[in-house]
């Protein structure tokens, strides 16, 4: 049976795709759940709409990225952590705790859109990347400072 994807399925296509497929398989996981439909002159029709409607959401989407990018690249902000000998810390400082201090600020940046190697243990300046869309990555200052 020939189907046309409406959604992108993982490990079976992508959204647009006109894809022979099992009869049941079809019938059973991919038309109840909405993610494909027949292989049609009018079904084609409808794909490109909703390919047109995606296609401009993921720009303003990216709009909003990069304006959002240029507003955090001018922040820093500072975590103040109480530290013993040797600037050593306390425990650590995680991306948890970065977003709630970019929220102090008026930002709110989800704790996973916060790209860390590993927690910072120590205090200093650090440069954290930010991913605010999978396109659009702004580097942030975050002072660590003694309490």
């Amino acid at each position: 049976m020939k189907v046309i994807l409406i959604e992108d399925i993982k490990s079976v296509g992508s959204m647009g795709d006109i894809l022979d497929v099992k009869d049941g398989y079809a019938r059973n996981f991919l038309f109840p759940k909405n993610l494909a439909r027949l292989a049609l002159n009018s079904n084609l029709k409808i794909i490109d709409d909703i390919k047109k409607k995606k296609a401009l959401n993921a720009a303003k989407e990216k709009k909003g990225a990069e304006a959002l990018k240029e507003r955090i690249s001018t922040l820093s902000c500072t975590i103040p952590v109480e530290a013993g000998e040797g600037d050593k810390l306390f425990g650590s400082v995680t991306s948890h705790d970065i977003s709630l201090a970019f929220e102090s600020e008026g930002l709110s940046i989800d704790k996973r859109q916060i790209n860390m190697e590993e927690p910072i243990k120590k205090l200093g300046v650090y440069k954290i990347a930010v991913k605010l869309h999978p396109e659009v990555t702004a580097e942030v200052k975050v002072w660590v400072v003694k309490k």
